[in-house]
């Protein structure tokens, strides 16, 4: 295979450049599809992501006009770092997204349906069936609003802070710590967001029960709490769903610059 590449070579004097920056680019499109949103779920077929990664490979590669590779660095270290790189955009991204779901398990923890868990493929863990609907509702809300385009745009811009053939990563053009320490902190802060009305519903629901609780002791609170939760539960989500949509809306825009 070595001979045949070299013979390829030398009959296409360009083919080694390109050839070399075409894997690395590739990697790091292989990193990013592996942490990203909408790329990292599992219901897409691994042959699609791949066949994704190959032709945006190939419409990249000659835009970035790369040049010949270092000699005196190995092949292997740039495919590690550039998958790295691509790794660490996908995770940002996908850090939005993981505040939409902490609401979904807030509101699921609230309304007695923890044990109702079931196992989700993308992420081979129990979930929540409220948080996996949330979670789902978010991403056709996040594809509706350019989501796509935003993580594209930002994979492309980050050829311009960590070129094909660098060595040393420049994490703090790559990262930017006052967005991604805005992000975290608001996984829990949005969570609180989407899941208040039903917080403060079933709040409600349990002042009441407690004065019932006392003022009839007869009456088997615990009981009845296991079947109003869930019911009143599910009317509040129905009646708050549009601004749900809102609220998940008005978050994705304030953090689209992703990069």
């Amino acid at each position: 295979m070595d001979q045949v590449v070299a013979q390829i070579s030398l009959i296409f004097p360009e083919f080694s450049r390109w050839f070399s920056a075409g894997f690395i680019v590739f990697a790091r499109i292989m990193g990013f599809i592996r942490f990203a949103p909408i790329f990292n779920r599992k219901e897409i077929a691994g042959m699609v992501k791949l066949a994704f990664a190959f032709i945006l490979t190939m419409i990249l590669t000659p835009i970035l006009k790369p040049g010949m590779p270092p000699q005196d660095v190995s092949p292997l270290l740039f495919l590690l770092l550039n998958f790295a790189v691509g790794a660490i955009i996908g995770y940002i991204a996908q850090i939005i997204i993981l505040a939409i779901e902490s609401g979904g398990d807030m509101i699921n923890t609230q309304m007695g349906l923890s044990s109702a868990m079931v196992m989700d493929p993308s992420t081979n863990s129990q979930t929540s069936i409220l948080s996996r609907v949330i979670t789902l509702l978010g991403l056709i809300i996040f594809m509706q609003l350019g989501g796509f385009y935003w993580m594209i745009n930002a994979f492309i811009r980050s050829f311009d802070v960590f070129p094909l053939y660098a060595v040393s990563v420049p994490l703090d053009k790559i990262i930017n710590l006052d967005y991604l320490v805005t992000t975290t902190s608001n996984v829990l802060y949005v969570g609180l967001q989407i899941a208040s009305p039903v917080l403060l519903a079933t709040l409600g629901q349990d002042i009441i029960l407690g004065v019932i609780s006392k003022t009839a002791p007869q009456v088997n609170v615990f009981q009845l709490s296991f079947l109003f939760k869930p019911v009143f539960g599910a009317a509040i989500m129905i009646w708050i769903l549009p601004m749900l949509i809102n609220v998940i809306s008005d978050f994705f825009l304030a953090f689209s610059n992703i990069y």
